[in-house]
């Protein structure tokens, strides 16, 4: 009778060590997961240089934001050499608190950039962001590109129809920027309470590019009115409301036909079937996505659990969450779609349909 219970006390034990592992490694994923792009070549890189005030929301905000692969906090456009933040703060350096964007032209142009920077500065505003005040805290583009600056005034002339004061941003040439001090760098995320003046949610809700401007993303998601006429009911709840589909309820649970998965909302594309593996989850499950740029892995702490939410790229539709329990030998990720965000290209109607280009991935 004793061992008994020791076998019970024990089973009872490993399991419980076994679900904290998991739970910190899916912990560990999401803490460890930058929206940082990864997949890049160094010649599709391009560089821009944003002040708007304190640099650590900045920093943040646009590390949250696919297509950019690298961002550094620093001290730009000043009078003097080697600045220290006592000397920005408590001297005449001339210095602008600011942020060094490098960015996957592929992916994010400049004017997607810009856009992202409006949403979340004040442009009327002289030497203030938030609670900052002083002319570290001022607003500005430098571009370090002559190319650059026909573009940035486009974005600019579209942005004043916004605002009756003048837009003060100043757009001037790189002229020197200094990394700033280490413990600047990624501050937020070594301090989750730290200080910031800006709403960090709107790297998460997307832009939305007047004509005037052009269309760059062929997926682009459409009005909300359209969509609610173009979903079914399901189909607009779990994409746009984070609902979830019941288990072994969708066709493509099951489906082994040879083709893509796109996004049911704009048509970007997902999921390759080569990569799909029947789970015994009840839902569509892959390895990985047909390209990492094309989905967003968001942390997700709701109905008490730590998990990674899974998003599309465009049209920021809820597609499911990812896991660290798929198959070892293709990486070791599961992830858990639900069909009803998904639509279904057989390799056969690729060409047609406009994916030509992803054919090559199945030979």
């Amino acid at each position: 009778m004793k061992s008994k219970y020791i076998i019970i006390v024990v089973i009872t034990l490993v399991t419980f060590l076994a679900l904290r592992t998991m739970n910190f490694e899916n912990k560990s994923r999401v803490n460890s997961n930058s929206s940082l792009t990864k997949d890049y070549s160094e010649q599709d890189v391009n560089t821009i240089y944003l002040a708007g005030g304190c640099f650590w929301g900045v920093e943040e905000y646009f590390q949250r934001i696919n297509g950019v692969v690298d961002v550094v906090s620093g001290y730009a456009n000043g009078n003097t050499e080697n600045p220290t933040y006592e000397d920005v703060i408590n001297k005449d350096t001339g210095f602008a608190e600011t942020v060094e964007i490098k960015y996957d032209s592929n992916k994010i142009d400049l004017t997607d950039i810009l856009l992202y920077y409006f949403k979340v500065v004040d442009p009327t505003s002289i030497n203030k962001q938030g609670n900052d005040v002083g002319d570290q805290y001022r607003s500005g583009i430098y571009y370090v590109d002559q190319s650059q600056v026909e573009e940035i005034k486009k974005v600019i002339e579209v942005e004043q129809r916004k605002y009756e004061k003048d837009i003060v941003v100043e757009v001037i040439p790189m002229k020197n920027f200094y990394k700033a001090e280490d413990y600047h760098q990624d501050y937020l995320k070594k301090n989750k309470n730290g200080y910031c003046h800006i709403d960090l949610s709107e790297a998460e809700t997307g832009i939305e590019r007047d004509q005037s401007l052009g269309n760059t993303n062929p997926y682009s998601k459409p009005p909300d009115e359209e969509l609610r006429q173009k979903l079914s009911q399901e189909e607009y709840d779990v994409t746009q409301n984070a609902s979830t589909e019941r288990p072994f309820s969708h066709e493509y649970d099951k489906l082994e036909e040879k083709g893509i998965y796109v996004d049911i909302v704009t048509g970007e594309p997902l999921f390759s079937s080569d990569d799909k593996y029947d789970a015994g989850c009840g839902w569509p499950s892959f390895t990985k996505p047909i390209e990492q740029g094309n989905i967003k892995e968001l942390e997700d702490n709701s109905l008490g659990m730590s998990r990674t939410e899974v998003k599309s790229n465009s049209g920021e539709s809820h597609l499911g969450h990812v896991f660290n329990d798929g198959p070892i030998e293709d990486g070791g990720l599961r992830y858990c779609i639900n069909g009803s965000s998904l639509r279904f290209v057989p390799y056969e109607n690729m060409e047609k349909e406009g994916y030509k280009d992803l054919m090559d991935i199945f030979k």
